[in-house]
């Protein structure tokens, strides 16, 4: 099926920022020269749903260099660029996405991708792998297998897994070292305060920050909002991750006790009513509402809906809401990814080695067509480790290696 776009004559804009990205991904390109020697995807239909920017964009030529044919669409509706859209059609790559669609056209558009009944699947949130094993069960008559970038999704896969609904092996490639501690920590950490401070034009430091989660992508928020200057509290359910966030030097609280502190607000749960209808009429007159999850159900927005006596547009991707007490609250970017409804995501370096694991993983799953059961896998160390040094070589960094005492000295029991 040919690719379904808003505009292919934006193509050029799309290709200089794929181009841009290109330059500071020294792990894809590495791994695009391997694949364009080995070819090791020839013949291979892959389908791909992550968020439809410039560095998704470059994973997908890196597949196809491998001799993939590539059908992909966006994992959200307000973090697709059309220009990048027509920048990968015009390069042979078949695209079925375009900014702010609606529910029913980013179901259609998944149902489009998936219409190449895919060898492999690379989600981002498991909205393909929902649709495989939902409403078009048919077109999983090739798939051998994929692979699953967010804990959103690894989530979703868990429970499937668990009920015995899982009907094909899954890569969980959030949860490689080189995915979680530096993509959710440090890429979430930055983009989402990309995201806030170029849609508000708003100061953070002498501010309270209200971070809702404190997994690895709500530790990279709460510390960059630290590093802004402003204070930080943190709302979470596990007795754990609360510990560390105390020890860590945040403020520890329910969101009841922080809803009246807070001038900005972050949800990292991947959860739903984390901020809801008992916590909008205690907050403060001009707290900022944002969502770092994967999915806009984090912040309950027909509560606010209902909660409000007004609603209007305050600035672009930027809704006030009137309270009946008169104060107003503002939510950015519709209650979704604020990283990427208002702003581009992770930094390039981060995505270079998720999207390296991402390759890589693709790869191993083909590798070992038949031999994986219906279930979720990790990622290989072998694979984090070659990702990792990679990554260092790239950067110009060099290691330490083991002598053969040391190494006899570690793995010697006496």
């Amino acid at each position: 099926m040919e690719s379904v776009i808003r505009d292919i004559t934006l193509a050029e804009d799309g290709r200089k920022k794929i181009e841009w990205a290109s330059n500071f991904m020294p792990v894809l390109n590495g791994i695009k020269r391997e694949f364009e020697r080995d070819r090791p995807f020839d013949g291979v239909k892959v389908a791909v749903s992550v968020h439809l920017e410039a560095k998704t964009a470059y994973l997908a030529l890196v597949l196809k260099a491998g001799g993939a044919r590539v059908s992909i669409t966006g994992s959200n509706p307000l973090s697709t660029q059309d220009d990048v859209a027509a920048a990968l059609a015009s390069e042979g790559i078949h695209v079925y996405a375009w900014h702010n669609s609606t529910p029913e056209e980013y179901r259609q558009h998944i149902e489009y991708t998936l219409s190449c009944k895919p060898d492999i699947v690379i989600d981002d949130g498991g909205d393909l792998v929902h649709m495989l094993h939902t409403k078009r069960e048919d077109l999983r008559v090739n798939v051998i297998g994929g692979c699953e970038e967010t804990t959103t999704g690894v989530n979703r896969l868990r429970a499937m897994e668990e009920k015995g609904d899982l009907k094909i092996p899954m890569m969980a490639v959030n949860n490689a070292y080189c995915k979680h501690l530096f993509d959710n920590r440090y890429g979430t950490g930055q983009s989402v305060w990309d995201g806030i401070m170029r849609t508000t034009n708003l100061q953070v430091n002498g501010k309270t920050v209200v971070v809702a989660g404190y997994g690895w992508c709500g530790k990279g928020v709460a510390a960059r909002a630290e590093g802004l200057g402003a204070r930080v509290i943190v709302c979470e359910v596990d007795p754990i991750r609360a510990l560390e966030a105390a020890m860590d030097g945040h403020s520890v609280m329910t969101m009841d006790e922080a809803a009246p502190m807070g001038d900005f607000f972050v949800t990292v749960t991947g959860c739903c009513g984390v901020i809801n209808e008992r916590h909008f009429p205690n907050m403060k007159d001009g707290a900022v509402l944002a969502n770092a999850g994967h999915f806009n159900v984090e912040i309950d927005i027909e509560a606010l809906e209902r909660a409000s006596v007004e609603k209007g547009l305050a600035r672009p991707n930027i809704q006030s809401y009137t309270l009946g007490n008169g104060n107003k609250v503002f939510l950015l970017g519709e209650g979704r990814l604020v990283n990427l409804a208002a702003g581009d995501g992770h930094p390039i370096e981060i995505m270079d080695m998720s999207f390296g694991i991402q390759a890589l993983a693709a790869k191993y799953v083909l590798d070992n067509r038949g031999r994986l059961s219906n279930r979720v896998y990790e990622i290989p160390p072998v694979i984090d480790r070659r990702v990792a040094f990679m990554k260092l070589k790239g950067m110009g960094i060099r290691l330490d290696s083991l002598s053969s005492e040391q190494f006899e000295y570690l793995h010697s029991w006496k």
